[in-house]
């Protein structure tokens, strides 16, 4: 694999060159600093790209286009990382040895022509096109009770730090959702192009000169920007005491969700000690948590940990009957304790080393998360593959233990629900 960077002046351009794959994968980044006002207009926004463009009038009209590009596919999506708000535009298409020649810069013509053509109308987006995709909205928000693993994770967040873009919720809020109209949509698209930070990844079979006359004949900026803020969240101490809170839920099973400080930890730590912890205390079925909490108590449905790194956070999520919360609780802590006191084996040290190895195998067989493998180093100045195995393999059980002791359980929050299991 052969990787490359080009600063375009107003963005930078990404190339991924590895013969694994048979398509290329491109996929063109727009980050800001996160504001919450800001989260339910660029899901909008997100949406309505994939209705029509100026040249393409409605969504049919764009599939059939996909579909004359040998079944190109076109995605896009929003997500937070860290202090960040990412708006990102997915184009897979085949190799042109197995289609035709200037497939690949038709599909790249495509893309532009969804991001930089939207359908627009005396500076306005469509009324009709904004109206369906706001109703989608909306019943998407009101139902957002019904996942119940994602509704209580949502509201621990809330309860950890109403403040922190932590407790943003990325589906976006009604309130700010009837305030767009086509007008201020328009102005809000405007914004982003200009003054969005911008990345490229192009991953695949390709030659890196012809890519970069591609992309820089289709992506044209006339701004240029600098990052503005750290994507790392501030490292907030934890509590001195714990917060509990709950919520009661007419779902059957009750939700726990469990934040946990990571407090000072060095970037070492956090990207190779921190996660081999993660996988010996709760990253699959032969955890401690899993073992304990699940198969030795049967406290729990279900039970994982999970490294939420910009954040500095450990996140623990379960399955339980309500009539089970406390002891659950007080169950997991223990086990936490134990992680800090080196209760694990030099087999489980070697046993998460695997599952790493194994995790970063998969990781290879898949364009988009090659495209996150790079991103982060971007960022965050992460090492590459190779590297990460490495000194993954060289964690010692002591610098686990260490960070162990610098994770401490702070917000608790349960979403209770009304009958255990098993009535």
């Amino acid at each position: 694999m052969q990787y490359t960077r080009k600063d375009l002046g107003s963005y930078r351009l990404h190339c991924i060159r590895t013969k694994k794959f048979k398509t290329i994968m491109v996929r063109v980044v727009f980050h800001t600093p996160i504001k919450k006002e800001e989260i339910t207009i660029r899901n909008v926004l997100c949406d309505i790209f994939m209705q029509s463009s100026k040249k393409y009038r409605s969504k049919r009209e764009l599939t059939i286009k996909a579909q004359d590009l040998y079944a190109a596919d076109f995605q896009t999506s929003n997500s937070r990382m860290g202090n960040y708000m990412n708006t990102n535009f997915y184009l897979t298409v085949l190799h042109d040895k197995y289609t035709e020649k200037g497939n690949f810069q038709a599909a790249v013509e495509f893309l532009k022509e969804i991001i930089f053509e939207p359908d627009i109308e005396k500076n306005a987006f469509d009324q009709k096109k904004l109206d369906i995709v706001k109703t989608n909205c909306k019943s998407a928000l009101e139902a957002i009770k019904e996942d119940a693993s994602n509704y209580s994770l949502i509201r621990m967040f809330e309860a950890y730090d109403k403040k922190s873009p932590v407790s943003y919720r990325m589906m976006g809020y009604i309130e700010d959702l009837e305030k767009i109209t086509p007008q201020n949509l328009y102005q809000y698209y405007q914004n982003m192009i200009t003054s969005n930070l911008v990345d490229i990844f192009v991953i695949g079979d390709i030659i890196e000169e012809e890519i970069i006359q591609i992309i820089k004949q289709n992506f044209v900026f006339k701004t240029l920007k600098k990052q503005r803020v750290p994507y790392l969240l501030p490292n907030r101490k934890p509590r001195p005491r714990r917060l509990f809170a709950k919520e009661t839920s007419e779902n059957v099973q009750s939700r726990l969700a469990i934040a946990c400080c990571c407090y000072g930890l060095t970037d070492y730590e956090r990207n190779y000690p921190l996660t081999l912890y993660n996988v010996i205390l709760g990253g699959g079925n032969d955890s401690k948590l899993f073992r304990e909490v699940r198969e030795k108590y049967s406290l729990c449905y279900d039970i994982y940990s999970v490294p939420n790194k910009l954040d500095h956070l450990l996140l623990i999520r379960s399955g339980i009957d309500a009539k089970n919360y406390k002891q659950t609780v007080d169950l997991i802590e223990k086990v936490l304790n134990e992680m800090k006191k080196g209760k694990f084996t030099e087999e489980n040290l070697k046993a998460a080393k695997e599952y790493y190895n194994t995790a970063l195998e998969e990781l290879e067989e898949s364009e988009s998360r090659i495209i996150d493998n790079y991103y982060m180093m971007e960022l965050l100045g992460t090492d590459d593959l190779e590297e990460k195995r490495k000194k993954m393999n060289q964690v010692t059980k002591e610098e686990i233990i260490k960070v162990a002791k610098k994770i401490k359980m702070d917000t608790i929050f349960c979403l209770e629900g009304v009958k255990d299991g098993n009535n």
